[in-house]
């Protein structure tokens, strides 16, 4: 199965692993923020929800280009369309709605989690798509001055799960993390932590794929962080319409989710719905056309 996996210092940043050994992974008591910037010296803006324009730059080699969107930073090369740039933006932006269930002072400190720790997502051209060692060097310098945890990959198959998976990685180790610690904490003492261990002791979340990871308390990261993914995705039902058939995760809905693992429905009822919503099915199908 493919995951994407963003590895410091490493050309790959996503692999096909193929676990054939009788070895069990478990979700060890060290989590390593790797990828997640520990000093909140990012900018914040007045307008905590501006959507930009994409411009061209040079402050994130080795990409040429950005647009800022409720305090994430899409960066990309000339080989992605402005068009998915701009998708990729309203997708982000409805994420984050002004309405009646939403905690407007929690919604901003989420925000500004995102801003402080500077949070920046690679988008990237097809799955093969390749950097020079010029390239990675640049790459690894600007993920050292950020929170940069994953990749998002134009043209592929299931690309609406592609991008909102992505989308949420960054959210949950960046603005989740810091903004509720000790619900979504990247941290053997947070609920997600506990919500994560019942779901592979149940056998909901196969975790074996990532033996590949040596480092354990990266390891323990990223099976946190494609955990949060899954509460979200199954919480919000799109794996019925956007996939995938197959992965390591086996529940499909949203009320299997609620009645087979009723502590990880909880921690998303009691926490994203006050501060997130599920975009729009016509943005989400903007990625189909």
């Amino acid at each position: 199965m493919k995951i994407n996996i963003l590895i410091p210092c490493s050309l790959y940043f996503f692999l096909l692993i193929i676990s054939c050994s009788g070895d069990k992974v478990e979700l060890g008591e060290k989590v390593t923020l790797d990828c997640v910037q520990t000093d909140p010296s990012g900018i914040v803006p007045d307008d905590l929800y501006q959507v930009g324009a994409v411009t061209t730059t040079d402050d994130y080699p080795p990409f040429t280009k950005k647009l800022d969107v409720c305090g994430i930073t899409l960066v990309a090369r000339d080989e992605i369309s402005d068009d998915f740039m701009d998708k990729v933006a309203v997708t982000i932006s409805e994420m984050f709605p002004w309405n009646e269930t939403v905690d407007s002072l929690l919604q901003k400190q989420l925000l500004t989690n995102l801003y402080r720790y500077k949070t920046v997502i690679p988008l990237v051209y097809g799955e093969e798509w390749n950097l020079t060692t010029g390239e990675e060097e640049a790459w690894d310098e600007t993920a050292s001055w950020n929170s940069l945890c994953d990749i998002i990959m134009e043209n592929i198959p299931n690309q609406v799960m592609e991008v909102v998976e992505h989308i949420l990685h960054h959210v949950t180790d960046v603005g989740l993390h810091y903004t509720f610690p000790e619900e979504w904490g990247l941290s053997s003492s947070s609920r997600l932590y506990e919500v994560t261990q019942e779901a592979i002791a149940q056998g909901y979340y196969n975790v074996n794929q990532y033996l590949d990871i040596d480092e354990l308390g990266v390891r323990s990261r990223v099976i946190l962080q494609e955990y949060a993914y899954w509460i979200i995705y199954t919480g919000w039902d799109l794996r019925k319409t956007h996939g995938p058939e197959e992965s390591e995760w086996s529940i499909m809905t949203k009320d299997e989710l609620m009645s087979k693992l009723p502590e990880s429905f909880r921690l998303y009822e009691e926490t994203i719905l006050s501060v997130m919503a599920c975009p729009s099915p016509e943005t989400l199908n903007a990625f189909l056309e």
